[in-house]
């Protein structure tokens, strides 16, 4: 009993191989984003390039970013408390807002061809296309977790039986933590990127 009891503990205790791939997703993005920031920045210093001003819709495309941010934290909160709607309710809220803000992102790029701020003019205009593009990139790539928990619960929610079976699938649960993890850091990291930016812009 002692020894099932201790095998049982020693289990709850392995860290599950889905937070290790995900720990070093995050710790190769976080590399990539911080290499191109410092490349950025010894390159202008070097080439005593011009500093590049952010148009005013990335601003405000972090507000979105952060929305859905907070969304997808209420969504993993009901899904705790086994509210179903308010569940199924945020996951929509939270796949709106992404998508509204890719918009804003190709508003945003927009933005600066009308200044006539293209790929190659200089290269802080260049870096400035390549980051914030790595980083939609990311977000795309976490587009269809969202939808695909979505399509999963309008699909398992329909009776108190399989309600009661989804809320209570532990992998589930994993996975979607994992997922709000994934897209916090997206958040913060495109605060980051926009801080990066604009201190840049500043001293220039």
């Amino acid at each position: 009993m002692g020894n099932n009891f201790d095998t049982e503990k020693d289990n709850s205790r392995i860290i599950h191989p889905h937070y290790i791939f995900l720990a070093l997703l995050l710790a190769s993005i976080t590399v990539l984003f911080i290499s191109f920031s410092a490349a950025f920045v010894y390159t202008r210093v070097e080439s005593n390039m011009p500093a590049v001003e952010l148009p005013f819709i990335f601003f405000l495309t972090t507000l979105l970013l952060l929305g859905s941010s907070l969304s997808l934290r209420w969504a993993k909160k009901a899904y705790l408390q086994d509210q179903t709607e308010n569940y199924q309710t945020a996951l929509i809220l939270t796949i709106i807002l992404t998508l509204i803000f890719m918009v804003g992102q190709f508003f945003g790029w927009k933005a600066l061809f009308e200044n006539e701020m293209f790929i190659g003019t200089n290269n802080s205009i260049s870096y400035l296309y390549l980051i914030s593009g790595l980083h939609f990139a990311h977000v795309i790539a976490g587009l269809p977790f969202l939808m695909l928990f979505l399509h999963t619960a309008r699909k398992r929610m329909k009776e108190p039986v399989s309600v009661l079976v989804y809320f209570s699938d532990p992998e589930k649960r994993m996975k979607l933590r994992l997922l709000t993890i994934y897209w916090h850091f997206l958040d913060a990291l495109w605060i980051y990127l926009v801080l990066f930016f604009f201190i840049n812009s500043i001293f220039s």
